[in-house]
Order: C-alpha cells, then structure tokens, then sequence
C-alpha cells in the first residue's frame, strides 16, 4: 500500500495525499453498490485536491475488461471522518472502448451514395457558393447572366479544384494502367469519341462515348488514353505475290 501510495502521488505533484482518506480503503469499497462480486482488488489511490482522494478498484464485470471503478472521498479539515463524494466506473489503460464518434459527414465516402438514399448537403459547404455570386468560371457566368437563369448553388472555385483533382488522379487520368499501356499518341483530346465539358472543368476534362471501353460514360481527363482511340487502326499485312519463274530448259518449237 505504501509504495501504491506513493507512485499514485507523484502523478499529481501539486497535491499532497490525505493520509486519512487514503487509508478509508474498505469506505471506498463500500460505497460502491454493485455486487460484490464484481469489484476487485484494489489498484490505487490518487490525490486529486486538498484532503480529495480516489481510490480505484478492479471491475470484474463481464464484457468490462481493464475498466476501473473510482471511488472519490472528502473529509473536512480536522476531521478523521471521511465522506463519499461520487462513484464512478472509469475505462482504464487497457480498457475496451467503442470506436470513438465520427460525423455523418466524414464517415462518408465516393459512391456511398445508394438508391433511395438522402444525403443533405451543409448549408456552409465550401464547394458551393450562392447561385447570385459569380462562380468563377467565365462560361457559366456568362450565360447565366445573359440568360437571367441560375440556381441557388453553384460550384465555388474550391469545389471545381477539388473535382478537378479528384478526377485526374482517378482511373480515368494519365496515370491509369489502361492509359499507360495504351499508345503514346492514343490520348482522348485526339479521340472522336471524346465529348469535351464545357466551362472551365473544359479545358482539362471531358465524357467518353465509346460503348466497348471502362471509360464510357465517365469524365476522362484529355490526356488519358486507351486502346479504343478512334483513330487506332489495325494495319493488315499484305500477302505479296508469288515471283514469276520462267522454265528455259525446254524449247517450244514454233
């Protein structure tokens, strides 16, 4: 007990440890109104104010592996009587714990997004920006200014970067297996099948539309590529003809 004491008072330097409270092991052990058969040995004491105490015990309970139960204890200055002041079961070192909280919104990933399923965007999303800003891009903004259209959200500047280097560092990039074994100058900006975007996204991105490749129907940057380039074709080798041999050993009489 003496050496628990002491390793347990070094934690908390700026306090001394009651002696008295210290010692009121058996209080502590009673304070605690579970079965008794789920509280163990005792562990430690801790000073934790002047004349505050916690003595710490072993839970036995099932499914409570390395959790602790905490007893606090008071007495008043020159008292010998010592007062509970909580109970408490605490997850020690070694506890088992839940895996701690995440948001909605960062448990999220690319393509969670099922049938039938919600997902509200944050009124603070800083891919967005109010649909009477200007976006950024000169495309958009120009026809929507022309035209008096537009919509309550737009892609803000952020959010069209964001997709932009999202789209290029995916399997529809220059960096993809398919794009790297496909030939040099086999790239979608060359493509006939390549449908460019417009707005700014337009100048680095566009749609392929050849039914027979992974890519159809995706955002490709222009210089991905693959083997269905449109202009990719498949030289036939001709079979040359037979040399003309000329048999002179014989000698038709005319």
């Amino acid at each position: 007990m003496i050496g628990v004491t002491r390793t347990a008072a070094s934690r908390n330097p700026g306090f001394k440890l009651d002696q008295v409270c210290a010692a009121a092991v058996s209080t502590a052990r009673d304070a605690i109104t579970e079965d008794p058969e789920h509280v163990g040995e005792h562990l430690t004491v801790q000073p934790e104010g002047d004349r505050v105490v916690t003595h710490y015990f072993e839970c036995l309970l099932p499914g409570y592996r390395g959790w602790r139960w905490a007893v606090t204890l008071t007495r008043v200055s020159r008292s010998k009587q010592v007062t509970v002041c909580d109970t408490v079961l605490l997850p020690g070192p070694e506890a088992l714990l839940a895996p701690g909280w995440v948001p909605w919104h960062e448990r999220l990933h690319p393509g969670d997004l099922g049938v039938g399923d919600l997902l509200p965007t944050p009124a603070e999303d800083d891919r967005l920006t109010p649909g009477y800003m200007l976006s950024g891009d000169p495309a958009v903004d120009d026809v929507v200014w022309e035209l008096g259209l537009g919509r309550a959200r737009v892609l803000s500047p952020l959010g069209r970067a964001d997709s932009a280097e999202r789209w290029y560092e995916s399997d529809h990039g220059p960096e993809a297996p398919i794009s790297q074994a496909a030939p040099r100058a086999a790239r979608c900006i060359s493509c006939g099948f390549y449908v460019q975007l417009s707005g700014a996204l337009g100048r680095m991105f566009g749609v392929c539309a050849n039914v027979y490749t992974p890519d159809d129907g995706k955002v490709v940057s222009r210089d991905h590529g693959c083997g269905g380039h449109s202009e990719i074709l498949i030289e036939e080798t001709a079979i040359p003809a037979p040399p003309t041999i000329y048999d002179d050993s014989e000698v038709d009489s005319i």
